[in-house]
């Protein structure tokens, strides 16, 4: 990015925290009824951010300690043979204080680095990392679980507001301080800036490690290694797993890459976050032109969307952004139910954690439109587990790849990552699998009346809810829930837009009407 803007550089996490914490309580705050909702939803988004950031510098703290520990073990030991006897025995060397000085003119030949310069120099480059994280008496792991704590407390509060979204008939206009087109604005300059950080992103070793991973599973070579990886990530579709996640806030910006042959996979990582951030943008706005009749919030929705604190940090996420596309589609076609059947398929297909989504699409398509909206779930699931058949090396393989799309086996208590890795008991995920699952099918009666507005609200809770039990870094995958949550806080009364009304009659329920009515001519 530098060589188009002069000078330019990322934006730094808590810098951007702050700024954009600004910006959207100005933008988007209800100055003249301080008492509002709107406004009790804005401190919930901004509370997000404390826990993020304390897991970032968290991590890179341990890299760090990880660091210092390696430097530590690798200085060199005296040797074994020398005693203090045979240092006190040893006469003393000349100085070299004597050496020949160069010659007029001469040139002073440069002096090559030693091993121990050349770790110096390792070492001093580690250092400047490190001088860009803030120091605190807390050693990664404790700024970590305090983040992972303070995440999913915030996830606590928007379950708890998203549940009671249903309750809440009265909806007044609350739209954004700003224009439409000064809304469109800041929205198009905070994509070209946020894409730019993913096109200009950093390529680390874990990006270049998921690569290889993907060139051994297209080949069809088995290794352990790539098995690893692929239970890293926990169930979902392995072909997802192997993409590369991209650095895009990293603390120091280096320019240049890693000239390596899997770098094309980490081209399609940048080539997918930018289609699917771009995906979700497109499809807020267009849910507020077309179901709330009102571009403006759409708008402001998307605005504030790319202004998140998370948006700017997990940008090259490919498993966090694309999940989140698919769901906003299919939100966006929800009066055709083959296509919005469809894109929710795609997202079980791709990270299994949409499926307990069915119960309450179910219940909304019950009156009409359930059979299309099947069919369109069946139609892409059969397609994910059939591209599996194309990375199998064996139909073991192949068993056990659908085995992990679908998540089917017991509740894992090794190998876990985020809070489950740093104190908290495995074995407390049990319970909480048990009320997610019964959450998820109470929403097949409850609201009992399905409208649109219901089935942003549920939908963005049952995503709040899987952050709870997910064992890989649950608090996180903020993108799965966000964009249904800022159509949840943007929309107005949708109490009519239920299936029975909006959707058209499929083409069988035609065809028996026409001939029902064929019959009941002919009969008079």
């Amino acid at each position: 990015m530098s060589q188009f803007l002069f000078q330019y550089y990322p934006v730094h996490p808590t810098t951007w925290v702050y700024l954009s914490s600004l910006l959207m309580v100005g933008l988007f705050f209800k100055f003249g009824r301080f008492w509002s909702v709107r406004n009790l939803d804005l401190v919930l988004l901004i509370l997000l951010a404390p826990g993020l950031l304390l897991v970032h510098f968290g991590s890179e703290t341990v890299k760090r300690e990880g660091v210092t520990a390696s430097d530590a073990s690798a200085k060199p030991k005296p040797r074994s043979d020398t005693t203090a006897t045979d240092l006190g025995s040893r006469p003393q060397e000349p100085a070299k204080s004597a050496e020949k000085a160069p010659a007029a003119g001469e040139s002073i030949p440069a002096a090559k680095p030693s091993g121990l310069d050349a770790a110096a120099t390792v070492a001093a480059s580690a250092d400047d990392v490190a001088s860009q994280i803030p120091r605190t008496r807390l050693s990664g792991r404790a700024l970590q679980y305090i983040g992972f704590v303070w995440l999913l407390s915030a996830c606590g509060l928007f379950l708890l507001r998203l549940l009671l979204d249903p309750t809440m008939v009265r909806r007044p206009l609350l739209e954004p301080n700003l224009s439409p087109g000064g809304l469109t604005f800041i929205g198009c300059s905070l994509f070209v800036f946020l894409m730019a950080n993913v096109v200009n992103s950093q390529i680390t070793e874990e990006n270049l490690a998921s690569a290889r991973g993907a060139d051994q599973l297209l080949s069809g070579v088995p290794d352990q290694g790539a098995a690893a990886l692929l239970k890293k990530h926990g169930p979902g579709n392995a072909l997802l797993h192997f993409v590369p996640s991209l650095a895009t806030v990293p603390l120091t910006w280096n320019e240049g890459g890693v000239a390596d042959v899997n770098v094309r996979y980490v081209r399609i990582a940048k080539i997918m976050a930018i289609l699917s951030h771009f995906a979700i943008v497109f499809g807020i706005v267009a849910i507020g032109y077309r179901h709330f009749d009102n571009i403006r919030m759409g708008l402001g929705a998307a605005t504030l969307y790319l202004m998140l604190p998370y948006t700017s940090q997990m940008t090259g996420r490919v498993d966090h952004v694309l999940p989140a596309a698919l769901l906003v589609w299919a939100v966006l076609c929800y009066r055709r139910p083959l296509t919005s059947g469809m894109f929710i398929g795609m997202a079980i297909g791709v990270i299994y954690y949409p499926l307990f989504l069915l119960p309450l699409w179910i219940s909304f398509y019950w009156q009409r439109g359930l059979l299309r909206f099947l069919g369109g779930v069946a139609v892409t699931l059969t397609a994910s587990v059939l591209s599996l058949v194309l990375v199998s090396t064996s139909p073991a393989d192949f068993l056990a790849k659908v085995q992990v799309l679908f998540g089917i086996w017991l509740p894992l208590r090794e190998g876990l990552q985020g809070i489950w890795q740093l104190g908290w008991d495995p074995i407390f995920r049990i319970p909480l699998m048990a009320g997610f699952v019964a959450i998820s099918c109470a929403m097949a009666i409850w609201p009992a009346q399905k409208n649109l507005g219901t089935l942003l609200s549920c939908s963005a809770a049952i995503m709040v809810a899987t952050q709870f039990w997910h064992g890989f870094g649950g608090g996180l995958y903020m993108a799965w829930f966000l964009p249904l949550v800022l159509l949840t806080i943007f929309r107005p009364n949708l109490e009519d837009r239920i299936a029975l009304s909006v959707l058209a009659e499929s083409w069988f329920q035609k065809r028996r009407h026409r001939t029902g009515l064929n019959g009941a001519e002919k009969a008079a």
